[in-house]
């Protein structure tokens, strides 16, 4: 998944480039806005592996679908900054370890991202862009499952690569299609004392692949 992505943004960036100087001249250019909000409804999809210490195995997680909003400011008609926001709640599983499947609970992830963009038009009301950027991922209310006494996770920053779509409907309203994937690990400790007799530590790759769709309005 984590090729695919790539080489989609990769192509979609390429294909911009050649256009842009082609596309000057469209009405978008005539009605130059500044600032953009987006709402949209994501689909999280964790593209999951882990090593875990002691009992071995891998990692579960499970999708989780959430509204996301952002804010874009563009520098020039073609640069722009996007700040995306949105939390989301996933359950976490073991799987395969030496003592079985084990439930550890379910995670909340604050995932404030910041993306640099470029956008380019291909038809009047059609505007796709690329973006890449950084994203800090806080984990909070952790809800330990019936095995451990304590889940720990461990906030961290992680690159973000995007791409989407622009379609306008009117001068100012706009429907949007947006796609994201984040380069996101995490350490995990897992005290499972009074089940197990240890604690277990591991490290999950989560790279969560983040599609989404909603409307935009330009300021």
């Amino acid at each position: 998944m984590r090729k695919l992505f790539l080489s989609m943004v990769f192509g979609v960036l390429a294909s911009g480039i050649v256009c842009a100087q082609e596309s000057e001249e469209k009405l978008y250019y005539n009605d130059f806005h500044k600032w953009q909000v987006r709402l949209r409804g994501i689909l999280v999809t964790p593209d999951e592996s882990a090593n875990i210490g002691l009992i071995g195995g891998d990692a579960a997680i499970s999708k989780s679908f959430m509204p996301e909003l952002d804010f874009t400011y563009y520098f020039t008609k073609n640069i722009a900054a996007e700040l995306i926001l949105g939390t989301t709640n996933h359950d976490v599983k073991a799987i395969n370890t030496a003592v079985g499947n084990l439930d550890l609970g379910d995670v909340w992830l604050l995932p404030p991202t910041l993306t640099l963009q470029y956008h380019w038009n291909v038809e009047e009301n059609v505007r796709p862009y690329v973006g890449a950027g950084f994203n800090y991922t806080i984990f909070y209310n952790a809800a330990n499952g019936p095995i451990a006494d304590n889940v720990d996770y461990e906030n961290s920053f992680s690159p973000a690569m995007q791409f989407g779509i622009d379609f306008d409907i009117s001068k100012r309203w706009f429907i949007n299609i947006d796609a994201k994937y984040l380069f996101l690990s995490t350490d995990v400790e897992v005290d499972a004392t009074s089940a197990l007799g240890a604690v277990v530590n591991a490290e999950v790759d989560i790279n969560p692949f983040i599609a989404g769709i909603g409307i935009g309005f330009k300021l």
